[in-house]
């Protein structure tokens, strides 16, 4: 028998959610009796026949006054000591909520005043699993803010935490790291966010690969089939590999090192890997495992014709289960389909790495001397259910789940990269809400930063993906009831997808945290020959820093291709924008590109973020 434990969020040093109730969930012996005890508040439940149990603390109000929180049952007892009591945010995204204060600006004198003991810094490892978890891969702690803490946390997570203690020093922040650079949004969802937006057949896809890898291939894999039939003139390398132009490969290395061949120029690519290896009769006669080592980006790889394993990561070495019945004396077919979306790719480990081992343990060398053929095919193939950086949930099932059932005041979420050019994003933010809210609390509010300014500057309107992505985190925040658009385009680099200005970012969180509104568009209405643009949110009037009129304000047509700029006036709260005469004005847009420029602020110095608005008629 075994003195209760809580789950691996819960520890020393944390900060549990004010105002209130306080949820524990753990595990004890079958049946027993479990109490909770922190200072006069009391709680007691009955652990579940699988040992788990949860139970429920009165709510408490912020306290700086350190706690021991008692847990016991008859096996004995546990303690957590150096508790506080305030706000615990969820701070979440891909790489620009993960840059570190380190590689943010002003590193020296944030890290010289970081310290607080105010702060607690919880950080999440980065892993994937297929169906939800109950414990991280990796150790996990609590941490006070200090110089040596700080450093490698989310800068923007850390700078609003800041604001938050400057604020308000009496209510304590915990904040908790939870981020993988390039995933994408779909990553992040609970198994019924999944569900709802890609179906019941891809959850279990999902729930037979964490049994099943070689299953789950099996039916995967006709998505993958149809797609490159489709794109090849309905040619099937896999069960005739002779119909491809195969070469030696220059050396094993990435492709990208192979001079002459193309793939040294444009290195993103579909190409097909080919080996052979001989067996013994008692080698092929049962079940053996083949290690590929690390294919960069993605590889569906066939034993014979018949496909035994789907990865994606560039640094994830591969490791597939072949059945005997795939198997033969003699010469047996290796076949890689490898694809690369970006910087380097093909062979990641060295040759040493690559062999197939018998279930008797003899291993046999797959070696360098491969054979290449690059393929006409371009583009992406499909991307299984548990692929690391798109998987459905992979990343809530390990980084997510099991934080419990713990209370949050909110949570900050900055992704989106990773999504640009694909549909409903707005869709994806409402499941992920939902999940969030389902696992952490009603009570929790949802902070999306809608992207900074990131890419060419252009001299004249243009359609943009990554306008479009940020008017999808617009119409996914003002579809929630209690979700607030902190935008960061005015605040990006060009020519840096991860811009260093968290500093400003942070503080913005801190305050829309705090209840400030955010400025966002209203309403755009034809009056007469003009058509006047409103907006909430705002503190004071609207201003033009730096010119006579807002730059990046567009009128269009009903199609995608007339839209012009225009130059409107400000009057207080409200835009003005001249129709030309004849013009069939449709729509309003601001800052519609990848990297506008933006001078359009509120009296606060707070930016109205990218938009577009299809205009109605009015009196």
């Amino acid at each position: 028998m075994a003195a209760p434990t809580l789950g691996p969020a819960y520890g020393d040093g944390m900060v549990l959610q004010r105002d209130v109730p306080v949820v524990l969930e753990g595990s004890a012996e079958a049946g027993e009796t479990v109490t909770a005890r922190m200072g006069d508040a009391t709680g007691q439940t009955t652990a579940n026949p699988d040992g788990t149990f949860r139970l429920t603390l009165p709510a408490r109000p912020a306290s700086t006054q350190a706690k021991t929180l008692f847990l016991s049952d008859p096996a004995g007892s546990t303690e957590l000591r150096n508790i506080l009591v305030g706000d615990v945010f969820l701070c979440s995204g891909q790489s620009n909520m993960e840059l570190p204060v380190n590689r943010a600006l002003d590193t020296s004198n944030q890290l010289r005043m970081a310290a607080d003991d105010g702060i607690r810094l919880f950080k999440v490892g980065q892993t994937t699993a297929s169906v939800p978890q109950t414990h991280f891969t990796e150790p996990v702690q609590w941490n006070a803010a200090s110089r040596d803490t700080v450093g490698e946390f989310s800068a923007a997570c850390f700078y609003m935490a800041k604001q938050l203690r400057l604020d308000n020093p009496a209510v304590p922040v915990g904040l908790i790291h939870s981020n993988w650079g390039g995933s994408a949004a779909r990553a992040w969802l609970a198994p019924e966010g999944v569900k709802a937006l890609y179906g019941a057949e891809a959850l279990e896809q999902l729930r037979a690969y964490s049994n099943d890898p070689l299953a789950a291939t099996q039916r995967f894999v006709p998505q993958w089939y149809d797609w490159w039939r489709e794109k090849d003139e309905g040619r099937e390398p896999w069960a005739d590999s002779s119909i491809l132009d195969w070469q030696p490969i220059p050396k094993f290395s990435f492709w990208n090192d192979w001079t002459g061949t193309g793939l040294d120029t444009e290195a993103r690519a579909n190409v097909w890997l080919r080996q052979t290896i001989t067996l013994t009769a008692k080698q092929a006669a049962s079940q053996g495992k083949l290690s590929i080592g690390a294919i960069d980006d993605m590889d569906l790889t066939f034993v014979n014709g018949q496909p035994v394993g789907y990865t994606f990561g560039w640094g994830v070495e591969r490791t597939y289960d072949v059945p005997a019945e795939y198997l033969r004396k003699g010469d047996n077919e290796i076949l890689i389909a490898a694809n690369n979306m970006w910087d380097t790719g093909g062979f990641f480990a060295g040759p040493d790495r690559l062999f197939f081992t018998s279930d008797r343990g003899e291993k046999v060398p797959l070696g360098p001397a491969w054979e290449y053929s690059v393929s006409g095919v371009t583009g992406v193939p499909p991307r299984a259910p548990w692929d690391a950086n798109a998987g459905l949930g992979v990343m809530h099932n390990a980084m997510i789940a099991p934080l419990g059932p713990m209370r949050l005041a909110g949570a900050a979420w900055y992704q989106g990269e990773a999504d640009v050019g694909q549909p409903d994003y707005d869709e994806k933010l409402r499941e992920l809400f939902a999940g969030w809210r389902d696992q952490f609390g009603p009570q929790m509010k949802m902070m999306v930063v809608q992207l900074a300014d990131f890419g060419e500057r252009r001299a004249q309107p243009a359609e943009s993906a990554w306008a479009q992505l940020r008017q999808d985190q617009l119409d996914g925040v003002e579809a929630d009831a209690d979700a607030i658009l902190v935008t960061a385009i005015d605040i990006g680099e060009p020519t840096d997808i991860h811009p260093a200005n968290k500093n400003v970012l942070g503080k913005r969180l801190a305050h829309a945290f705090a209840g400030a509104a955010m400025p966002m568009p209203a309403a755009a209405v034809r009056r007469g020959e003009a058509v006047e643009v409103t907006f909430t949110g705002l503190s004071g009037d609207l201003a033009a820093l730096g010119g006579p009129y807002p730059l990046g304000i567009e009128l269009c047509g009903a199609e995608r291709d007339t839209c012009r700029w225009a130059s409107p006036v400000l009057s207080g709260q409200t835009m003005s924008i001249p129709v030309p005469a004849g013009f069939q004005a449709q729509r309003v847009r601001h800052a519609w590109a990848d990297a506008p420029v933006v001078n359009l602020y509120d009296a606060r110095g707070m930016p109205v973020p990218g938009f577009e608005l299809a205009i109605t008629q009015g009196d």
